[in-house]
């Protein structure tokens, strides 16, 4: 297969970082993918296959290590998650972590955000979707390559109910105030903080790193928007 040109691949939003798995890592992966991941390439998922029932079914972009995803799961047992995200060692962890704690509203799915929602899921299927503290490239020059842009926004509202939820956080303010720039201007979501707000954390569960950038007075932003078209 011919190489695609530089000019002509498509912009990430996101690296995958060789970062070293653990052995309980590898084994977690090894032989709890069979029970808690989703494969890519079958299609679109259906929920009530999937989970056994038909709950309000939440989709996390970027889990990181899992923490938090472990935590809101554990908490809204009566909702259903679904978890990507690019790096092995995340994968490996939250994969332990839903075991451990017998968690059977959990699964988890490993690639590109943009790539698995177009194929994965269904236009209106989603009740919620949360990113919380992407990567927010903060140098001037990398900044197209922030996740928060029109054209992905577009297409987390088609997969988004009508009356679904979108939900932001970030800890750099000025990714917060593009981000808010950028759902503000769409036509498709409403600021349930109301316009030019930002919001209270809600359900989202606070991660190990945010209490660490909080010690180090480090700002925290969320943003919710709901779906009205």
């Amino acid at each position: 297969m011919a190489e695609i040109p530089p000019s002509r691949r498509p912009i990430r939003s996101f690296v995958v970082r060789g970062g070293r798995l653990t052995p309980a890592q590898q084994e977690a992966i090894e032989s709890l993918w069979s029970q808690y991941g989703i494969e890519n390439n079958n299609g679109l998922i259906d929920r009530k296959d999937l989970f056994g029932r038909q709950a309000e079914l939440v989709f996390e972009i970027g889990f990181g290590m899992g923490d938090s995803l472990i935590a809101m799961a554990q908490q809204h047992p009566e909702k259903d998650y679904i978890g990507i995200d690019v790096h092995p060692p995340g994968i490996g962890n939250i994969l332990r972590e839903t075991k451990a704690k017998q968690l059977e509203n959990l699964r988890v799915m490993q690639g590109d955000a943009m790539e698995i929602l177009e194929t994965c899921f269904a236009n209106n299927d989603l009740d919620r979707i949360q990113i919380f503290f992407p990567d927010p490239w903060h140098k001037k020059r990398h900044h197209k390559r922030r996740m928060i842009q029109p054209p992905f926004v577009g297409v987390l509202a088609r997969k988004l109910r009508q009356g679904g939820v979108l939900h932001l956080a970030t800890d750099w303010e000025n990714y917060a105030e593009q981000m808010l720039e950028v759902m503000s201007a769409s036509v498709e979501f409403i600021n349930l903080a109301g316009e030019g707000n930002y919001s209270e954390s809600g359900e989202r569960a606070e991660t190990k790193f945010e209490r660490r950038g909080r010690r180090l007075g480090h700002g925290v932003w969320d943003l919710l928007f709901e779906k009205t078209e």
